[in-house]
């Protein structure tokens, strides 16, 4: 039994769904044994407390088995990008010391490709989640992950220790930028996770004692911080994840009444395929399970936010952050309505500074850089880039997205601009 899922073992019982993703069902207790064999798989591998994990996994089950392993081996997670080239996973091994590669088959020729560019002298396990491919063929020098899995024991973990992911940004002309956060260094006791998950419950709209009764939607990429986040959190802190690869705005009304889906995370984007679908088609979804509904990752036009306001009704909360700081600020819907175009109050763990071009901290209704510091100590890195980390610092403890913006009387933040270039693409940032 793992340490991250025996409280919700206790509370949801073996059998209940834990995940539900386009292959099936899996219970909390299926999901535990497979987590515990796993970390075992990969210890036996000879993976030490520190190492890195790189994984090209979609929106599956394999992905948070993956993820709560890492939490318990003690290990780096690295969700890539399945869209990637070649190329670019090669320099992610290479840059992240990854020691062990897990890739679904449907990326298998892309990681093949990869491995013969990258060096990767640590690497020690190769494992590939098979779907159509049978066990004794097209392996390519990768192990079959179930078979791995399959050979170790699933009594209790001797010594888990905590691990945590790093998320790599996209390039337009640079290469992908680990993000790490000290939130999730490696070592220690994996109830870490568990601490952070529940802290951030009531941001996530899952308050720790309902959790057992929601149902979240995953439908945008994991490899993406806030979806993971979406994701690992409320499932840790008991709730169900249903999993889908990609965004159809239909599925998703399908899934949302299939499932009673209480709980989900979308982006501008998703709102407006949504909106788009057929009018009868809108008025027959039933959507009257959801809760709670947060959507970021880019700016919202006034119009499809008050669409989507009138459809699903105040249900719908913003917030404004990112893969360095986490959640920086949050708006409900009626907040908006109040005052269009803000993404609200910063949180009260979060302070917020807009800083002028003379270094000084601007007025409220005057725009500047928007800076922010964690009231408890957290902070974050690029790895392998120290200058690019200096640069997102100042002194004071505070980073800063690179984002324009400013605080009004009430202290409610508003956007306008951003210092860095950046392209957003369903959601997900794109560096230069």
């Amino acid at each position: 039994m793992t340490a991250v899922l025996a409280p919700v073992l206790a509370l949801r019982g073996e059998t209940a769904p834990a995940v539900i993703d386009e292959r099936g069902v899996t219970s909390w207790g299926a999901l535990d044994e497979r987590v515990t064999r796993l970390v075992r798989a990969l210890r036996a591998r000879g993976l030490e407390v520190g190492d890195t994990v790189v994984a090209m996994l979609g929106n599956q089950v394999e992905l948070v088995e993956v993820s709560l392993a890492c939490a318990h081996g003690g290990w780096a997670l690295v969700p890539v990008n399945w869209h990637w080239v070649a190329r670019e996973l090669a320099y992610v091994l290479d840059d992240a010391g990854a020691a062990a590669l897990i890739v679904d088959e449907r990326w298998l020729p892309v990681a093949v490709d990869a491995l013969a560019q990258a060096e990767v002298p640590g690497l020690r396990a190769r494992l590939l989640v098979r779907r159509e491919l049978a066990r004794d063929e097209g392996g390519e020098g990768f192990e079959d992950l179930d078979g791995a899995i399959a050979e170790e024991r699933s009594a209790e973990l001797e010594d888990p220790q905590r691990g945590g992911p790093m998320f790599y940004t996209s390039g337009t002309t640079g290469w992908p930028k680990g993000v790490r956060s000290t939130l999730t260094a490696t070592g220690g006791p994996p109830e870490v996770l568990t601490l952070i998950a529940h802290s951030m419950a009531p941001t996530l709209g899952v308050p720790v004692d309902e959790a057992h009764e929601r149902v979240q939607l995953v439908c945008g990429p994991m490899y993406h911080s806030a979806q993971w986040v979406f994701a690992i959190a409320p499932l840790v802190c008991g709730a169900t994840l249903v999993l889908q690869q990609r965004f159809d705005a239909a599925a998703v009304l399908d899934a949302i009444e299939r499932h009673g889906v209480t709980n989900t995370h979308l982006v501008p984007t998703q709102f407006v395929r949504l909106l788009d679908l057929p009018e009868e088609v809108r008025a027959a979804a039933d959507t009257s399970s959801l809760v709670q509904v947060m959507h970021g990752a880019a700016p919202c036009a006034p119009a499809v936010k008050r669409a989507m306001v009138e459809w699903w009704g105040p249900k719908i909360t913003e917030y404004y952050g990112g893969t360095e700081g986490g959640f920086l600020s949050l708006i409900t819907a009626s907040e908006w309505l109040e005052r269009p175009g803000s993404v609200g109050k910063p949180l009260e763990v979060v302070e917020v500074a807009i800083i002028g071009p003379d270094g000084e901290r601007q007025p409220p209704g005057e725009p500047g850089e928007i800076w922010f510091r964690s009231l408890l100590g957290s902070d974050f890195e690029y790895h392998n880039a120290p200058d690019k980390t200096a640069s997102a610092h100042r002194e004071g403890g505070f980073g800063t997205l690179g984002d324009v913006g400013y605080l009004d009387v009430d202290g409610y933040l508003f956007l306008s601009d951003r210092k860095i270039d950046m392209v957003v693409s369903g959601g997900v940032n794109i560096y230069p």
